[in-house]
């Protein structure tokens, strides 16, 4: 995937987490970039996409990883060639994020996985986070002990003297 697809497709992610139901514009980027003490244009941001400007500087990379909360690493152009074992995208990927975004509206009224949805929409390979996900569940075991270090430790009650109690 080239550097300006991966821009837009994080507008869109980024527009569809805030809750917009619309992909950001490059003014807000642009704008969210500046707030956050960047310094980046519209203008560059159209000239990333379209593909007149296929690289970036360091500083612009580390600006827009910042704003969209991802690795700097991926603000690249994915090489024809792969020389690691990473499948490269297919069709279904791009449906599958786009049914992970989609379900993740739809239950926007569960912020959790609103959210959890939506970060595996983001990930370079959704779908097979997806299919491990589904091996994972499969181990009942393991799920509950997941589940119980993910869940918050219940809060110490105290006696009148001022010594806590574990519930």
């Amino acid at each position: 995937m080239k550097l300006g697809e991966k821009l837009h497709r994080l507008r869109l992610l980024e527009g569809v987490a805030r809750g917009l139901g619309r992909e950001l514009t490059q003014t807000e980027v642009a704008d969210g970039v500046r707030a956050g003490g960047g310094q980046i244009s519209q203008s560059y941001l159209s000239q990333i996409e379209n593909g007149s400007r296929p690289h970036l500087t360091s500083g612009t990379r580390g600006q827009l990883a910042r704003f969209f909360k991802v690795h700097p690493g991926y603000l690249v152009d994915d090489p024809d060639e792969p020389h690691l074992p990473i499948k490269p995208r297919r069709a279904i990927d791009e449906k599958v994020d786009l049914w992970l975004i989609e379900a993740s509206q739809e239950l926007a009224d569960d912020r959790e996985l609103s959210q959890a949805l939506l970060r595996i929409a983001k990930h370079e390979q959704s779908r097979e986070a997806l299919i491990l996900l589904g091996s994972l569940v499969e181990n009942k075991v393991l799920i509950d002990r997941l589940l119980e270090r993910l869940a918050p430790a219940p809060e110490p009650r105290r006696r009148r003297r001022g010594t806590t109690v574990e519930r």
